[in-house]
C-alpha cells in the first residue's frame, strides 16, 4: 500500500505545481504527504518544514480531517487562512475500493475571484435567457381560437372545422384567398392542440428562393456547398421537432421538392443537404394554399400523392365577399386592436360608413380591411375624431364611385352619388328577381341581411319590388 502511495505522489508532485491553485494530499492518519508551492506559499512555510506532519498541526482548522472521517466530499466549501478567503474542494481517495487518503485544492485562492466567475456566470445565464426567449419567440404561434372572428354560416363551418383539427394529431390543408387568415387558422390550431407547448416553425415556400429551400427545410452539413455555415445548420423540421411546420404556399413548391417532402411524409425521417447521418423527427404538418391544387394535380404541378398526404383535414376559409355581415364583428375587433397597439382611442364607425364597408367586395380579403381601417384612424386621431365618419374612407368611396366623371369635392359628395347608383342597382335587381329578396342579393353578391338594410335605408318601394 505504501509503495502505491509513494508511486501516486511521484506522478501527482509534476501535476500540482499550479500558481493558481493550492493542492495538498493527507493518508488517512492525517499525515500530510503532498503540498505544492502555491500552498506553502500561503502558509509561509518551506516543503520540509510541514510534510510528514500531521495536517492539524499544519492548519488546525482544516475539515479534511472530516472527509476521511465521514468520506464525504466537499464540492465548494468556504475556508479561511492566513488572511485568504477561499473556495477549496475535498475529497477522498480510494484504491480498490479502500480509502487511503485524500485530496484538497483550493477552487480560488481568493473569494473576490468567485466573485467575478459568478457574476460572469450570471450575465451568460441572462444571455442565454434572452436567446431561449428570442428562439421561443420566432417559433411560437401567435393566436388562438378566439382569433377567428366571425358569426356568419361559412365561418361557422370554418370553426367547426378548426376544432376537428385542434382535437387531431392528422395533417392540415388550408385553402382560401390571399388575405382571408391562412396564418392566423394555422396559429389557432397549433395551440389548441396537444403540441401546443412545442415549436411552430414557419415556411413560406413561395417566399424562399428554389435553391435554397431544401437546406432551409431539411438543413445542411458543414462543407455541404459554398457559403455553408461552420459546423453546418439545422433545418426547420428538426428546429420543429414534437412541434407543427407551416408549409404557406405550399403550392408554389417546385416538383423535386415535393418529392422529398413526400418521402419525409412516409418516413418521418431525412437527412441534411450533404449529410449522411438519418434524422428522425415527430412534426405535424399544417399547409395552406392559395391556389386549386386539384386543378395543379391535373396540370401536373403538383403531385398527386403529396396532395392526398397533406389533405387529410381540409379547411376552406371563405372571402370577405362572401360573408359581409361579419363585417361589423371584424371592425369591432380591428379597432380594439389598433387603437391598442397606435394608442388611439376610436370608438367605432358610424352606420353610413359601416354600409359603405358592407358594399366593398375586398379582393384583399380581412386583411385589405385591416389595413384600411388603421389609414383612417391615423386621419381621425389627426383631426381628434374618435368616429370613423364617411370622410375616413375616401379612398374606398372612390373605388365604389361609378360614375367614370371627376371626383367631388367632398367626400358626402361623392357617397350621395354611390348610394344613387346603388340603390338603382337593388330595384332593378329585385325587378328581375320578381321581387324575391333572396335571389337579388345572391345576385347582388351581399347577405340577405344586408339587403333588407339597404331596401330600408332607401326608402325602396315595397310595391314596386314586386310590381
Amino acid at each position: 500500500m505504501t509503495n502505491k502511495i509513494e508511486d501516486m505522489l511521484h506522478i501527482l508532485e509534476a501535476m500540482v505545481e499550479n500558481p493558481y491553485m493550492g493542492i495538498i494530499f493527507v493518508n488517512t492518519e492525517g499525515r500530510l504527504l503532498l503540498i505544492n508551492q502555491t500552498y506553502c506559499d500561503i502558509l509561509e512555510k518551506k516543503k520540509e518544514e510541514v510534510v510528514g506532519r500531521h495536517i492539524l498541526d499544519v492548519t488546525p482548522n482544516s475539515g479534511i480531517m472530516e472527509v476521511i472521517r465521514t468520506g464525504r466530499t466537499d464540492i465548494a466549501d468556504l475556508w479561511s487562512i492566513k488572511g485568504h478567503d477561499m473556495v477549496v474542494t475535498r475529497m477522498p481517495i480510494y484504491e480498490n475500493g479502500v480509502m487511503i487518503g485524500a485530496m484538497a485544492k483550493s477552487l480560488f485562492l481568493d473569494v473576490s475571484a468567485a466573485k467575478v466567475l459568478v457574476k460572469k456566470l450570471e450575465l451568460v445565464e441572462q444571455q442565454l435567457a434572452g436567446y431561449r426567449e428570442e428562439i421561443k419567440s420566432l417559433h411560437q404561434a401567435k393566436y388562438s381560437c378566439s382569433d377567428l372572428v366571425g358569426s356568419s354560416d361559412r365561418m361557422a363551418k370554418v370553426k367547426l372545422m378548426a376544432r376537428q383539427a385542434c382535437k387531431s394529431i392528422s395533417n392540415v390543408l388550408i385553402s382560401g384567398d390571399t388575405g382571408t387568415g391562412k396564418e392566423l387558422l394555422a396559429n389557432a390550431i397549433h395551440n389548441a392542440s396537444c403540441r401546443a407547448r412545442q415549436p411552430f416553425v414557419r415556411v413560406n415556400c413561395g417566399a424562399l428562393p428554389h435553391n435554397l429551400l431544401e437546406s432551409e427545410l431539411f438543413g445542411y452539413e458543414e462543407g455541404a456547398f459554398t457559403g455553408a455555415k461552420k459546423g453546418g445548420k439545422p433545418g426547420r423540421f428538426e428546429l420543429a421537432h414534437h412541434g407543427t411546420v407551416f408549409l404557406n404556399e405550399i403550392g408554389e413548391m417546385p416538383l423535386e421538392m415535393q418529392t422529398r417532402l413526400l418521402t419525409f411524409l412516409q418516413e418521418k425521417e431525412f437527412e441534411r443537404v450533404g449529410g449522411t447521418k438519418t434524422i428522425k423527427v415527430d412534426v405535424r404538418i399544417i399547409a395552406a394554399t392559395n391556389r386549386d391544387l386539384e386543378q395543379a394535380v391535373l396540370e401536373g404541378r403538383f403531385r398527386e400523392d403529396l396532395y392526398y398526404r397533406l389533405n387529410v383535414l381540409s379547411i376552406y376559409i371563405p372571402p370577405l365577399r362572401k360573408r359581409l355581415e361579419d363585417i361589423p364583428e371584424l371592425v369591432s375587433r380591428f379597432i380594439s386592436q389598433l387603437n391598442a397597439r397606435l394608442g388611439t382611442a376610436i370608438k367605432g364607425v358610424s352606420s353610413s360608413s359601416m354600409d359603405l364597408l358592407q358594399s366593398y367586395d375586398w379582393p384583399g380579403n380581412v386583411r385589405e380591411l385591416e389595413n384600411l381601417l388603421e389609414r383612417a384612424i391615423h386621419v381621425a386621431d389627426m383631426n381628434e375624431e374618435t368616429l370613423l365618419e364617411l370622410s375616413h374612407f375616401s379612398s374606398l368611396a372612390r373605388k365604389l364611385n361609378r360614375s367614370g366623371g371627376p371626383q367631388p369635392a367632398k367626400a358626402r359628395s361623392l357617397y350621395d352619388t354611390v348610394c344613387t347608383a346603388e340603390k338603382a342597382a337593388i330595384e332593378e335587381s329585385l325587378l328581375r328577381n320578381n321581387g324575391d329578396k333572396a335571389e337579388a342579393a345572391k345576385e347582388l353578391g351581399i347577405h340577405i341581411t344586408v339587403l333588407y338594410r339597404k331596401i330600408k335605408k332607401y326608402g325602396i318601394n315595397q310595391t314596386a319590388e314586386s310590381a
